[in-house]
């Protein structure tokens, strides 16, 4: 378990270093143009790295069995800071809403994702065999996930609602909901979310554009297509670093969400690929780490992270070949950073103290076993 904590660990910095390099390429045009300076973008992205690397190493520090006793404490107030940001925060892009504290600015979206991750894995752990039970146990699991999902959606931010509840269900199933249920929730959701897409603007051209896009055969927006004309150009080895054309300004958030489009023009096919077995790499050693761990709640916690990282890079490179509808979410470790590159490390952090935890029980002698080796 110790050797999968460093594995996650170091594949973490190594995607974050890669992200950095390749932040640079895709923000130095931009940041000449909007800034007058060719690494502006680059030296923030820098800052939130380090900061991030620093709360990593702090929280694989701290025991994540400590997060226990405040779980319900802080899902409340982040509840209640949602709400607050939908009445007093402005919409950005409309698609979103950020709080603003001067030196930094943040999406509580980011804060209310792992906070309910951490909340799931310890109700679960508390209702034990009831969460087969739809009205004692499930139900009230589910009213949470859709209560959090639900605020975060209607900030508007439609794609991050969808996902923290497609995560939501993930951790309910693996923790031991029946299928039918999870099933049941699934169609509920699938409903309700299509509905509350199309209520708003953004979201509804979005999703009417990809469909048309469907039946023509067309470009689905101006992002897609030069995305695509970026894979296109890098072939099979890439342009090489810092020889990209879509960075400069013809790819609208090459830096952000689309960066992956300029990864794949630089890098080429090969190390496109290279970067999908570094997210299959961690998912993998993160899946192990959970199915190792001793109890219950480390092990959703552990399941909950882990797949979160994964569904948000899944999502990020479907939206970038066109697969699915645009959205606002960042590639995890590679794209610009913000206040969800240091949650994210928060996550890391805390899936690492799962790992060296249960190293550390591991080696821990029962009394029984130690006296019975006395007697010997």
């Amino acid at each position: 378990m110790k050797k999968l904590g460093f594995f996650v660990f170091f594949v973490s910095f190594a995607m974050m270093l890669l992200g950095t390099i390749i932040v640079m390429s895709a923000s130095s045009t931009y940041s000449v143009f909007k800034f007058d300076s060719l690494f502006h973008l680059t030296n923030s992205h820098i800052v939130k790295v380090l900061l991030g690397l620093i709360f990593m190493v702090i929280f694989s520090a701290v025991p994540y069995e400590s997060y226990k006793k405040y779980s319900k404490q802080a899902i409340i107030a982040v509840a209640f800071l949602l709400v607050a940001t939908l009445i007093f925060a402005p919409s950005i892009k409309g698609a979103g809403r950020w709080i603003n504290l001067g030196v930094i600015s943040f999406q509580p979206a980011d804060v209310a994702k792992l906070l309910l991750i951490i909340h799931l894995a310890v109700l679960i752990e508390n209702k034990n065999e009831l969460i087969t039970n739809f009205q004692q146990g499930y139900l009230y699991l589910f009213i949470w996930a859709v209560l959090i999902s639900g605020l975060i959606l209607i900030q508007p931010n439609i794609s991050n609602g969808l996902l923290v509840l497609a995560t939501s269900l993930a951790i309910l199933f693996v923790g031991g909901a029946k299928l039918k249920h999870i099933l049941y929730s699934l169609l509920f959701c699938f409903v309700s979310g299509g509905m509350a897409a199309m209520l708003f603007s953004h979201s509804r051209n979005r999703i009417l554009t990809f469909i048309t896009s469907l039946h023509t055969g067309g470009s689905i927006n101006i992002q897609v297509k030069q995305a695509v004309l970026g894979f296109g150009s890098g072939g099979l080895l890439g342009v090489g670093i810092g020889h990209s054309r879509q960075s400069n300004l013809f790819l609208p958030e090459a830096y952000g969400d689309f960066i992956f489009a300029i990864f794949g023009e630089e890098m080429g096919f090969i190390g496109s690929i290279a970067l999908l077995i570094c997210f299959l790499a961690l998912f993998t050693a993160g899946l192990i780490i959970a199915k190792k761990t001793k109890d219950k709640y480390g092990q959703l916690l552990a399941f909950g992270i882990i797949f979160s990282i994964t569904i948000y890079a899944f999502v990020n490179i479907a939206v970038s070949i066109g697969l699915v509808p645009t959205t606002g979410i960042p590639l995890p470790f590679i794209s610009y950073g913000g206040t969800s590159l240091i949650f994210l490390c928060i996550s890391v952090g805390i899936l690492i103290n799962i790992a060296l935890s249960n190293n550390a029980k591991e080696h821990i002698v029962p009394d029984n076993k130690r006296h019975s080796e006395v007697r010997r």
